[in-house]
């Protein structure tokens, strides 16, 4: 029987008519806005001219084709769609990765856009690749890929100079590729269905797709998968032949047995893809939600002004817990020990959850509290949220006798053997070995998203160009040397500024360093979403030890 939380739900002190608020209000929507150009730029492929080739052969954009296998109004959480920002390379990589629903089944959906470079592979295009691989194996879910492609991207340079350097690109993308195959095989050996739709003449490496699939669906007269293109063949072997001859869908079909299921057309393959994911049987592995999933008692519309651009203006995470989890309910875990890392006990559409969040450095009992609050979660399978705002560990004298090496390290070490799913949002900062603390990506949480005025860095602009300046003072001064205080100035400028760029949310989620930057008002409906991915695996807690008091 479904229940509630025997928790109050949280008060709010937020003014959202104060003029901080407003301004920062607008400040939102305005990187909203220009994200929403980017995500239009990123759906717009290689541009006007390329869609219109691609629908005069009568065939449907990657983003067509996804929605079209998609359950009617199901959501679909595309991951990683600004791949590429501020490259060389078109926004989104050439390649669509999602969580989609087919057939009541979420699944793991990849596609090529034909219209980048053919569906080539492009180092962005490989990042994304091995994330979704990924995604299907930490959360059992069947892998459904979309393939059109002309393989890897043999144009692939790097910015070194000299023909050795890019051959040895080449070489590193070519090995990357190879993974790639293994990864695939990996999910079926792991008893995790891979489906595979050709839509297209998909040459070398994109030929080792459907060939690893457990599935596969070519169309007739458009599906054309072959190890070497008709020009290879006529060099290699001295051979004529053409496309449909060498590899079309009627010749795997009926003749080389690669095809499992033969369509006369796009929206045909895609029928025969939903039927194929409805006979898989497939279910979760872990437990439904259990309690009642009601709405925030605080109206959502009130993130949108709580973070400012100047991230040292403090964010009561309170007031965020309060609009995302169910009926705004918290039950606070040891709320007068460690104030600065708050820990908590919610439910999430309906999914038990605990919460860590940032109101603070983290000082040397907060690090404790949250190891201790890690083990609990552990002991009851408990997936953990964590809402970044870190500006790192406190230092200082008094820090190091209070142990906050020590009690760092074992709020790590907690993490680090914690077994249950971790998702996290960035909200503000995240610096320092705060982010890994808070469960960032390099510690295998299940997904991780940003907000839109999110930084990301070793430390702040300001604080790394000061360290910088002191390190190039106290040399200068060993050598007997006169400081160059207006040189050094205009160093310190020019080392901020490249900090802040490159600290951006829109740089960190160009480079995949993330899983997307998503509108604050959508944190409930995305961490529901992922809750659900992350229950068709099952969820198993530490079991070696029980938990002890640090």
């Amino acid at each position: 029987m479904l229940q509630r939380l025997l928790a109050p739900p949280l008060p709010s002190r937020l003014d959202t008519g104060s003029e901080a608020f407003e301004q920062n209000r607008a400040d939102m929507l305005e990187h909203l806005a220009a994200i929403d150009d980017l995500l239009d730029e990123a759906e717009a492929g290689g541009g006007p001219e390329s869609m219109a080739r691609l629908r005069s052969r009568d065939k449907m954009p990657i983003r067509e084709r996804i929605s079209h296998v998609l359950d009617p109004d199901s959501p679909f959480l595309e991951i990683s769609p600004l791949a590429g920002y501020d490259s060389s390379y078109a926004i989104g990589g050439g390649f669509v990765v999602g969580i989609g629903v087919i057939a009541g089944v979420e699944c793991v959906v990849v596609g090529n856009d034909p219209t980048v470079l053919g569906g080539a592979m492009t180092p962005y295009m490989a990042k994304k690749w091995m994330r979704a691989l990924e995604i299907a194996r930490h959360n059992r879910m069947p892998y459904v890929s979309f393939v059109e492609s002309a393989g890897a991207d043999l144009r692939v340079q790097t910015n070194e100079s000299g023909s050795g350097k890019r051959r040895r690109a080449r070489l590193e993308h070519f090995a990357e590729t190879g993974r790639f195959f293994y990864e695939m095989i990996e999910l079926s050996k792991l008893g995790i269905p891979t489906v595979c739709v050709v839509f297209g003449s998909s040459t070398a490496g994109g030929a080792y797709q459907p060939g690893m699939s457990d599935y596969t669906i070519f169309i007739r007269d458009q599906s054309k998968v072959f190890l070497a293109g008709p020009p290879l063949v006529k060099m290699a072997t001295g051979e004529d032949a053409d496309d449909e001859s060498l590899g079309g869908g009627e010749l795997h079909a009926e003749r080389s047995g690669l095809a499992d299921y033969l369509a006369e057309d796009e929206m045909d393959a895609l029928r025969m893809c939903r039927e194929v994911v409805s006979h898989l049987d497939w279910r979760k592995a872990g437990p439904p939600p259990s309690y009642v999933a009601d709405e925030p008692a605080h109206d959502p519309e009130g993130l949108m002004g709580m973070v400012s651009r100047d991230l040292k203006q403090p964010v009561d995470v309170k007031e965020i817990i309060g609009r995302v989890v169910d009926g705004s309910r918290f039950e606070e875990f040891k709320p007068r020990y460690g104030p600065t890392m708050v820990c908590g006990f919610a439910t999430l559409h309906g999914y038990p959850i605990g919460i860590l969040g940032n109101n603070g450095v983290i000082h040397p009992d907060a690090a404790e509290k949250a190891a201790h609050f890690i083990q609990l979660c552990n002991r009851q399978d408990t997936p953990m949220v964590f809402i970044q705002n870190i500006t790192g560990f406190m230092v200082g004298k008094d820090a190091e006798e209070d142990g906050i090496i020590k009690k760092g390290s074992q709020m790590i070490n907690a993490l680090t053997n914690s077994t249950v799913p971790h998702l996290t949002v960035i909200i503000g900062a995240s610096y320092g070995a705060g982010t890994y603390a808070m469960s960032g990506r390099a510690y295998e949480n299940r997904f991780t998203f940003l907000w839109p005025m999110a930084k990301i860095a070793v430390m702040g602009p300001k604080q790394i160009a000061g360290v910088m300046s002191i390190v190039r003072r106290g040399r200068a001064a060993r050598k007997g040397l006169e400081f160059d205080e207006e040189a050094d100035a205009e160093i310190v400028r020019q080392v901020e500024a490249a900090q802040e760029k490159g600290s951006l949310a829109l740089e960190a989620t160009g480079s995949i360093s993330d899983d997307g930057i998503i509108d604050p008002r959508d944190t409930r409906s995305v961490l529901g979403l992922c809750l659900s991915v992350v229950r068709t695996a099952p969820v198993e807690g530490a079991e070696k030890y029980g938990v002890f008091r640090l």
